[in-house]
């Protein structure tokens, strides 16, 4: 059973963040930039928010509000789940499928150290299923 720890060495260590007086246009054109979908809401070193395209979607397109004049503190999600290093994969699965969210945040000691996907977490549980099954296949071959 894999755990988080493992998931962060195989990713690039960056963590993408914005400030909450940012506006929502820069918020959107960084995460295009960079290809991703959320990006952590910090002041400083402390994460107050998560803002993600749905909350993009949801909270300024289909409310009709302004990507210019709207700052992300105004429309990021303030109730942020998040994980730690060894939280097991399995954890992370059913936290993200029981409140319906794509992204955690990793904290150790109190400081922001990663972000883990939904596609992170499937990826993995995918490679670790694929593993025992190969094993399987090969018992069965020798006996």
């Amino acid at each position: 059973m894999k755990i988080v720890k493992e998931i962060l060495k195989s990713k690039d260590g960056r963590v993408f963040s914005i400030a909450p007086d940012a506006t929502v246009l820069s918020a959107i054109e960084f995460m295009a930039e960079k290809n991703i979908g959320s990006l952590l809401v910090m002041e400083g070193d402390k994460l107050v928010g998560i803002f993600t395209e749905r909350d993009y979607a949801r909270k300024v397109i289909l409310a009709g509000k302004s990507s210019v004049k709207t700052v992300v503190k105004d429309i990021m999600t303030q109730q942020v789940l998040v994980v730690q290093p060894e939280t097991t994969i399995e954890e992370c699965m059913a936290l993200m499928i029981n409140n319906s969210v794509r992204y955690l945040p990793v904290i150790e000691d109190s400081r922001v150290i990663g972000v883990i996907s939904m596609g992170n977490v499937v990826n993995t549980i995918i490679s670790e299923q694929h593993f025992v099954i190969k094993n399987l296949e090969q018992y069965i071959m020798q006996g």
